[in-house]
């Protein structure tokens, strides 16, 4: 029995290849012109699509599969994906959620911890020489208020690692959630203005670019700190560099960013920023979770069954 045709638009290392390899016939096209010429040369027979949110899939080159029937996004993100223009060719589609909810919420806590007590810097005066006497004592971590913007699956294992810290939780969402106990606020900006720390969780996509603007910088103010493990577009990044040089805003921990993978020029200089390279959701009990729920759904699909992931 032939396997089916599978086109992969992001990279995967060994263990994933080899796993994913078991059950189909791998197109692997992780660069931009790999990908064109693998639509050239394989659209025809292509049946799915293994991508990510960031990478995408475009409505011109749903176009050009005709044969196309799943598509799935590795993690949980799927902001770059026609879904309106899939749907109404009756594709499958399907995410990784919940694969690493755990890996993004530790990350987010880290990126706080480094920026609220301003571990980058310190390191780096020890190996220089610096004493503590010759630095600022920063913040207590504990005891101070949370905003998360969107309360989805990592959104509440954020609030989860937060009652740790004995931090109180606040979110905003479109709507409330019935089965969140956290106080809802119906606007970010009031959220921001309530909170010590502001936590991006939120999808990215058209929706909610630049939520976060210089009007939420401001209302989170001169002592509060902004944490965003979401997408870079959430966050109005001209905004951000000028609340940071100026004291608006204490500091920042980013591991997303607008311009990816380009990191932004206006924040390097600045000390109170913390910048990892959107790897919050990977480890390697995180890719694993998210390639075997992946070979789950696809296999799903061509067995006749329902996904367990749709989007």
């Amino acid at each position: 029995m032939n396997k089916p045709s599978l086109l992969v638009l992001i990279p995967l290392d060994d263990d994933s290849y080899s796993a994913v390899a078991a059950g189909f016939d791998i197109v692997y096209a992780p660069t931009p012109a790999e990908r064109f010429a693998a639509i050239e040369a394989h659209g025809a027979a292509i049946r799915a699509v293994l991508t990510n949110g960031t990478t995408g899939l475009t409505a011109a080159e749903l176009d050009r599969l005709p044969k196309l029937e799943f598509v799935s996004a590795l993690g949980a993100g799927y902001e770059n994906i026609a879904i309106d223009h899939a749907r109404a060719r009756g594709i499958v589609l399907c995410n990784g959620a919940g694969t690493n909810d755990d890996c993004v919420a530790d990350h987010a806590f880290a990126l706080l911890l480094a920026a609220v007590r301003d571990v980058a810097y310190r390191d780096r005066a020890t190996r220089d020489g610096i004493w503590r006497d010759q630095l600022p004592m920063r913040p207590t971590v504990s005891g101070k208020r949370m905003g998360i913007v969107g309360l989805g699956n990592i959104g509440l294992k954020v609030a989860r690692r937060a009652a740790g810290f004995d931090i109180e939780t606040g979110y905003h969402n479109r709507k409330p959630r019935a089965d969140a106990a956290y106080r809802y606020f119906d606007s970010v900006v009031e959220l921001a203005r309530w909170s010590d720390y502001l936590i991006i969780a939120t999808p990215g996509g058209p929706a909610t670019r630049h939520m976060v603007d210089r009007t939420v910088l401001d209302a989170l103010g001169p002592r509060g700190f902004l944490v965003n493990v979401a997408r870079g577009s959430v966050v109005d990044t001209a905004a951000l560099a000028d609340a940071l040089a100026h004291g608006t805003l204490a500091g920042a921990g980013l591991d997303v960013y607008e311009g990816e993978p380009e990191p932004p020029q206006a924040l390097l200089s600045l000390r109170n920023v913390v910048l990892t390279p959107h790897v919050a959701g990977t480890s390697p009990e995180a890719i694993a979770a998210s390639v075997n729920n992946f070979i789950d759904n696809a296999t799903r699909h061509f067995a006749g069954e329902a996904v367990l992931t749709p989007i």
